[in-house]
């Protein structure tokens, strides 16, 4: 039998109680980022001016992120690919560490009457590094953020370790 499985690339789904534009916004507002997401989302225009906390990101905007549970030293930058404004965004992600174009995007759309986010992540290396560190370590942390994105949005609790002094864990 042959191996068929593409380790360049996997898709996440989740539903969602909300309206498509919440569920857009929470992907594209800095604000918005860090309340399921992030510790702190920068966004800058592609003139470098910085984006209002609230303002949707547009193709062409950069951006910093870090996360609770860990320091500064552990960042993210990367660029926004496209931003249509409603239901559709994709972002470079973990490009400079793969060495590769490595992008995620985001579907959001209405599936037997409820919102499905669906995230889909590819570009990914499929050497050793890249399944291990961008495939299976992608998918359990997006796993676990689309979770929490679930739980903020129908008004649950915040699932994110936010003591950097607590390391490994699952929710970080």
């Amino acid at each position: 039998m042959a191996n068929t499985y593409d380790w360049s690339t996997f898709t996440k789904r989740i539903d969602v109680k909300c309206a498509i534009q919440q569920a857009y916004d929470a992907w594209t507002t800095q604000d918005a980022l860090e309340q399921w997401f992030l510790r702190s989302a920068v966004f800058h225009t592609a003139e470098g001016k910085p984006v209002e906390r609230t303002t949707p990101v547009q193709a062409n905007d950069t951006y910093l992120w870090h996360w609770h549970g860990y320091d500064d030293a552990t960042s993210e930058r990367g660029k926004i690919v496209a931003a249509n404004g409603k239901d559709y965004v994709c972002f470079t992600f973990c490009s400079e560490a793969a060495q590769t174009d490595m992008q995620v995007s985001v579907t959001i759309k209405t599936e037997v009457d409820s919102t499905i986010i669906e995230l889909k992540q590819f570009n990914i290396p499929t050497d050793e590094r890249g399944k291990v560190s961008f495939h299976i370590g992608c998918t359990e942390g997006w796993v676990l953020y689309l979770a929490n994105l679930k739980s903020i949005l129908e008004g649950g609790v915040d699932l994110r370790n936010k003591n950097e002094a607590l390391k490994r864990m699952i929710n970080s």
